[in-house]
């Protein structure tokens, strides 16, 4: 029963990136460079795929997310116009393929690939390539030509694997998708891939003791720590609105009719959370 359950799990891994990488990741995305602070930068686009933050130092860039492999040379493109340095380090906030896509590419050009354990876990299951050369249990930073990076785990959300960026001398924090910004980019907790709608709320509140003013979503503009103290909020809210339709036993589709109004669900919301949602909430 064990094994087949992991099977399923697994299959539902592959079925979730194959569907995320069809729709969005066949084609290159048109990406701007918007400047947070001087040397510090998100390759931005609409929607998909995630965001990229780049902080450029005299001994190397280091990059929070890479988006698709296709996007790779988009990305070089923009770094471009701001340094000559190479990728020294790539950090993913997790495992999904809009985040993780370029890992192999910027590993061929001799860079190095961070994420949490339990992220390289997916990705090991699930045969994606660019494995991750370094992993974090909590905490681990980087010190890259005189400046700090701190890459934190701090519990479930999105994924089992999340991770925040903290720039703590730039008071910006990256997320990944522990923190999406905009009607167009809801909470979606993949819960093939760990995630969980109760523990969200208090890993948020874990990012939120971070000293910082600025934050990166995974999806989304740049915005503040105040609209991420709303996210928090968001979450908490959904998910007390989901448990009292289970408790009500509202129909998967009254519970389905909900999130696509209140919280902006779009079909892959609803293929991805929706179950995972009752289930976990009941």
């Amino acid at each position: 029963m064990k094994m087949r359950a992991g099977l399923v799990a697994l299959l539902s891994l592959a079925l979730l990136g194959a569907y995320v990488h069809a729709q969005f990741g066949e084609q290159a995305a048109k990406l701007d460079l918007v400047k947070v602070r001087d040397d510090l930068f998100v390759i931005h686009n609409d929607f998909v795929p995630g965001n990229t933050t780049a902080l450029i130092t005299n001994e190397g860039v280091v990059l929070v997310d890479d988006k698709f492999e296709i996007d790779h040379d988009n990305i070089m493109a923009q770094l471009k116009k701001v340094t000559s340095q190479p990728v020294k380090y790539v950090i993913n906030t997790h495992f999904h393929g809009d985040h993780s896509g370029g890992n192999a590419k910027l590993q061929a050009l001799n860079a190095q690939v961070v994420a949490s354990e339990a992220a390289r876990q997916k990705m090991v299951e699930t045969k994606m390539p660019g494995l991750p050369n370094v992993t974090l249990e909590n905490r681990l930073r980087l010190y890259v030509g005189g400046k700090r990076v701190e890459v934190h785990y701090l519990g479930r959300a999105h994924t089992n694997g999340d991770v925040v960026v903290l720039f703590p001398d730039h008071r910006v924090l990256a997320m990944g998708d522990m923190f999406t910004f905009g009607d167009a980019t809801p909470q979606l907790v993949d819960y093939t891939g760990g995630g969980s709608a109760v523990e969200w709320t208090k890993t948020v509140e874990g990012a939120l003791k971070l000293d910082f003013d600025a934050v990166v979503p995974g999806h989304g503009a740049v915005t503040t720590k105040q609209e991420l103290q709303k996210f928090r909020d968001s979450t908490m809210s959904l998910r007390t609105k989901v448990r009292d339709m289970v408790v009500q036993k509202r129909s998967r589709a009254e519970i389905e009719k909900m999130l696509r109004s209140d919280f902006h669900f779009a079909d892959l919301h609803v293929k991805v959370s929706l179950d995972g949602l009752i289930k976990e909430l009941q």
